[in-house]
């Protein structure tokens, strides 16, 4: 296990690597990001951004949303995986959205994790996104790597790993550190072909190191 100093340090190198490390879904307001966000599960935010732009066009807000057919939404949302459910879970979220919150997305996690389709990684994401709220959300590119890095034990479960990083990282890097964590398992600490013989952090990464053992 990666004591503290050494997850930070992991950190910084994940961030001089990926300097602009962001969210890339790309969406306009709150409520739009937490559709993107939803339709993100079990999917490529690539695939999101191709279809959001012209669902957003025509069904931008809550209320628009909401009261926008199942065929529809479907319509413009067919290519992204899962897309039957998705578009289910979000009109019935933009109903009680535009019903009981005026439009506004809530700033509150409780009542995030309260709305279809939405857990807690994706009530993490919109809470650092649109409110700056200081979370770490752990998709499978934050889970991979916390647990290659043995910054969290292997078979830590995704609210331990969160919890993990949030002991060994400091509060006020915890939006930045999250997006540089993604950027390192998207780009460079791949799920099938991580590119551990060029990795800066390959001395303290002891999957990389058994991984390149194997290869030699």
């Amino acid at each position: 296990m990666l004591n503290v100093e050494k997850t930070r340090y992991a950190l910084k190198v994940m961030g001089e690597m990926f300097p602009d490390a962001h969210g890339e879904l790309i969406y306009n307001t709150p409520f739009q990001l937490l559709i993107a966000v939803i339709l993100s599960a079990q999917a490529t935010d690539v695939s999101v951004n191709k279809a959001t732009p012209a669902l957003f066009a025509s069904f931008g807000t809550a209320d628009t949303l909401a009261a926008a057919s199942l065929d529809d939404i479907i319509a413009k949302i067919r290519t992204i995986g899962l897309y039957r459910t998705k578009a289910k879970n979000i009109k019935a979220c933009a109903n009680i959205i535009a019903t009981k919150y005026g439009g506004i997305v809530p700033n509150d996690r409780k009542i995030l994790e309260s709305l279809p389709g939405v857990g807690r990684k994706t009530a993490n994401v919109v809470l650092a996104e649109a409110y700056g709220v200081p979370t770490i959300a752990v998709d499978t590119h934050v889970e991979r790597v916390s647990k290659r890095l043995r910054i969290c034990k292997l078979n830590a479960t995704v609210g331990e790993v969160e919890k993990t990083l949030m002991r060994k990282l400091p509060q006020d890097e915890w939006i930045k550190d999250h997006h540089r964590m993604i950027f390192f398992g998207r780009y460079h600490c791949l799920a099938r072909n991580p590119k551990c013989e060029v990795c800066p952090l390959l001395t303290i990464c002891q999957e990389g190191k058994e991984r390149m053992k194997m290869k030699n």
